[in-house]
């Protein structure tokens, strides 16, 4: 028996065949914009951001705003400037003592400040290009980057500089174990990763990326033993065992990354990049990765902050031309 169809009987076949395409396409988008957050009067690069889970707050460094922007997630919009900064760069919050440690790469000068009232209650001078900042909870110590090479021990609780760890040139991510006693650097101007034992206070060894340079960005699944360090030049993720420091696969991802997270629950990465692009890296298993897909954001916007306890990636996105400065929040599917 022979079939006809009409021609709108077709069109109509195709029609439905791309709707359920472009369904099933949103469906397994593995992000999903939810909201975006304006940052009025905003300008120039946007830096690292930290956050307050219990209190459902987010800490963005407006480098080129020279402000610190505090952002209720509850009301979806920003409640707070800290303003007359240098060039923040990197934050870290210690819940325990409600405060916030801003580093500044002008005079190197970390500020502390009473993460509710906003008022200064102390600063480290660490004399150049305070960086980036982490907090060591279970050991209640944070840690700066600074200068030519060198990562500040703060004592949590008081604020006080309790000592340094020497470094071969200037510190970029760095990653803290929590079951173990070190810290994973990178250093770019001296091509490497160092790693650094906390008890000790030194550097103990130092791994190369397989001619992977510019390595800026860092994550950590301790769980499986991986450190995954994003490069510049060329645009690659590099992924190392933490127990040798060998490569155990190169990804290539979008150009000018500068923030990278790791999703233990989805076996994820997500490499944020200045080209205008999240890329999404699946993790198979700890010695198969694969480039999943790369979503489409904005130029320029290269740093954000992933808060699993959420399952939400944040966004920034400086002003550039008709684009506003704003805090892009994306649900993981």
């Amino acid at each position: 028996m022979k079939l006809t169809f009409s021609s709108k009987a077709v069109c109509g076949v195709a029609l439905l065949c791309c709707c359920l395409a472009a369904t099933s396409n949103a469906q397994s988008a593995p992000l999903r914009l939810k909201q975006t957050i304006p940052l009025p009067g905003v300008e120039g690069r946007i830096d690292h951001f930290a956050s307050d889970p219990l209190g459902q707050r987010l800490f963005v460094c407006a480098l080129g705003n020279n402000s610190l922007e505090v952002i209720d997630l509850r009301k979806g919009e920003r409640v707070h400037s800290i303003t007359g900064l240098g060039a923040p760069q990197g934050v870290g919050y210690v819940p325990e003592a409600n405060r916030l440690f801003v580093a500044n790469d002008k005079g190197g000068i970390c500020k502390i400040y009473d993460a509710k009232s906003f008022q200064p209650v102390g600063e480290l001078n660490l004399e150049d290009d305070a960086d980036n900042v982490r907090y060591d909870e279970t050991r209640k110590k944070i840690y700066v980057g600074f200068g030519s090479g060198g990562i500040a021990v703060v004592n949590a609780p008081d604020g006080k500089q309790i000592g340094s760890i020497k470094l071969s040139a200037h510190p970029e991510a760095f990653q803290l174990e929590k079951k173990g006693n070190r810290i994973f650097v990178n250093v770019p101007d001296s091509r490497h990763v160092a790693v650094v034992d906390r008890d000790k206070g030194e550097v103990i060894a130092s791994w190369k990326t397989d001619l992977a340079f510019a390595n800026f960005p860092m994550a950590l699944d301790e769980a499986n033993h991986r450190l995954f360090v994003g490069c510049r030049l060329p645009s690659n993720l590099v992924v190392l065992n933490i127990d040798s420091g060998d490569v155990v696969a190169k990804v290539n991802i979008s150009s000018d990354a500068d923030d990278v997270f790791y999703d233990s629950k989805r076996h994820r990465i997500y490499a944020i990049c200045g080209a205008g692009k999240i890329d999404v890296i699946e993790q198979s298993d700890p010695k198969t990765y694969k480039a999943l897909t790369k979503l489409d954001t904005a130029t320029g916007a290269r740093t954000g902050l992933f808060v699993p306890e959420r399952d939400i990636l944040f966004l920034a996105v400086p002003h550039r031309g008709s684009q506003h400065a704003e805090i892009g929040e994306y649900e993981i599917e």
